[in-house]
């Protein structure tokens, strides 16, 4: 059978000569009697014997893992531990009892993640990210690291386990050894791992980031969705540390980000993606980035929605990362040039009689700045005739395009190719007296040139 494809249920249907096993010396009498009590039997009664003895049985199945390599055998095994740890993932303490002190419980996961064996990778990789995360805490609040101080022989450290998983890890992010489940399966286990600091700088060391940044896409399926999820979680782990943001501002991680945020309607991608945002908008040129890539004006529209908040007890809410998030762009906003300034304030729709609007030098020395992005500007001017419904907002728009003719060599053609005239000539009829006075100045412009209606200038 295709062990791609092979299922934990098919596995545990498998009769093992255990017997055989102890025979050739394999496995003791004492692990032969434990096997016997537990193999085969009800839920209930296989929880009953972990509870009394989940030690005993921890330690022969390691010690199976460690010893015997038949591949039928080994993937029973695995297949029993992970029904285990499904069932009851804090099942994953008993790796970590004192008696187990001077065992190597995780040597035998690590060497079996590179078995040309898909259900032993997974299988091997799912148990030891478990394992790794249950270990103690020490009193000062770090984590046991896994070293036996009177065991003779070397044991793995939890630092060896947390290196040789990454490096796993990166290897199927950049060759999967299944077609659908190798990217996920790491991408699920590095967010649980990036917690941890040496999982950070492994992953960071190995190039891992560069690996994540392709999986930053829009998705639609249940699936692809909780793959973004947890891809994004990677990230926000990974905005919490220097050398991870580094290279996240060298990659195209942010504008990825930005889209996902703006186009994803699930909360829980929303809400990793805004925290993640507030984490990197102070880093570096970050927060400039994500002004002149519209996050101001998404901001506004994310937190126009409505969101249930699904998930509750969080850190920092989906409403108050946003809030952050607004403030934080607002300071960014602050600092930028004038023109930078003018942008946002004509990207967010926002317009009112800032000094800018009727400075010369301002019109002088930013006139170029118009083209950019082929009169981007402009076009959004024009577009604020058609949609808003404030006067101000209106009369300020009038005032700027009519600058602009008057600005800009060619800024009669230009304004005229992107059918302005006709949509300032509706305004000319408008309730406000601002409007159509700045309507009116407009027309004048375009019709009269700016070198005859400079003296109409209000």
């Amino acid at each position: 059978m295709d062990h791609a494809e092979l299922t934990t249920e098919q596995v545990l249907n498998r009769d093992i000569p255990w017997e055989t096993y102890m025979t050739t010396k394999l496995i003791t009498g004492t692990c032969l009697q434990l096997l016997r009590r537990y193999d085969k039997r009800s839920e209930s009664y296989r929880s009953q014997l972990l509870d009394d003895d989940g030690p005993a049985y921890v330690q022969v199945f390691v010690g199976i893992l460690r010893d015997i390599f038949k591949e039928e055998t080994v993937e029973y095994v695995l297949a029993l531990i992970d029904e285990v740890l499904t069932a009851n993932p804090k099942r994953a303490r008993l790796f970590h009892d004192s008696s187990l002190v001077d065992k190597d419980i995780y040597e035998p996961f690590l060497r079996l993640l590179w078995k040309s064996n898909w259900f032993i990778q997974e299988k091997s990789c799912k148990i030891l990210a478990l394992i790794v995360s249950a270990r103690p805490k020490l009193q000062d609040g770090s984590s046991a690291n896994g070293e036996a101080s009177n065991s003779k022989r070397k044991i793995t450290t939890i630092d060896d386990v947390l290196k040789g998983l990454v490096e796993w890890l990166c290897a199927q992010l950049k060759k999967p050894s299944h077609p659908s489940r190798g990217i996920p399966t790491a991408i699920n286990c590095l967010a649980t791992l990036l917690k941890e600091p040496v999982v950070r700088s492994s992953f960071v060391q190995l190039d891992g980031v560069k690996l994540l940044v392709p999986l930053i896409s829009p998705a639609s399926t249940q699936q692809s969705i909780q793959l973004l999820y947890e891809t994004c979680l990677c990230v926000w782990l990974l905005s919490y540390y220097e050398p991870a943001i580094e290279y996240l501002a060298t990659s195209r991680a942010l504008p990825r980000l930005i889209e996902v945020v703006k186009s994803s309607t699930k909360e829980k991608v929303v809400r990793v993606v805004v925290l993640t945002l507030r984490n990197l908008l102070s880093k570096g040129t970050f927060g400039a980035q994500m002004v002149d890539l519209g996050l101001p004006q998404i901001v506004q529209s994310l937190k126009a929605q409505a969101w249930s908040d699904e998930v509750k007890n969080r850190e920092t809410d989906l409403l108050e990362g946003l809030n952050q998030l607004e403030e934080g762009l607002k300071d960014n906003i602050k600092k930028l040039s004038s023109f930078d300034k003018y942008k946002q304030e004509v990207l967010l729709g926002h317009l009112d009689w800032s000094p800018m609007h009727k400075d010369p030098i301002f019109w002088r020395e930013n006139i170029t700045n118009f083209e950019e992005n082929d009169f981007q500007i402009l076009r959004v001017l024009i577009t604020i005739l058609d949609t808003s419904s404030d006067p101000r907002a209106l009369a300020v728009a009038c005032f700027d395009i009519s600058q602009f003719v008057q600005q800009h060599p060619a800024g009669r053609v230009v304004v005229t190719d992107l059918k302005a005239k006709e949509r300032v000539m509706k305004l000319m009829d408008h309730e406000s007296a601002e409007v159509t006075k700045n309507a009116l100045l407009c027309i004048q412009r375009l019709f009269l040139g700016a070198k005859y209606a400079s003296f109409l200038q209000a």
